[in-house]
């Protein structure tokens, strides 16, 4: 899971040089490591990423979350093609 977080946790302490380290499953927005301005540029760096488009309009930002929802959703071999948030 590290590996392929690292460009994500990367894009994170680049925009939170403060943030140190950062435990999988800290509220990323809650924390505002994530805020509104940055978010459709995390979107794309994950879409990058991935190697495929997500629908935008279908996303539930508990997708975005933490960093093991945004393995789990995006970045994982099992990653569904729409993520969608699971309590």
């Amino acid at each position: 899971m590290e590996d392929a977080l690292k460009p994500v946790t990367d894009w994170l302490r680049s925009r939170n040089p403060e943030a140190g380290a950062i435990p999988a499953d800290l509220d990323l927005i809650e924390n505002r490591l994530i805020d509104s301005l940055g978010f459709m540029e995390f979107i794309l760096l994950l879409e990058d990423l991935a190697g495929r488009e997500f629908p935008v309009a279908e996303l539930d930002v508990d997708c975005f979350r933490t960093l093991r929802a945004v393995h789990d959703n995006f970045l994982s071999a099992t990653a569904p093609s729409v993520p969608q948030h699971t309590p």
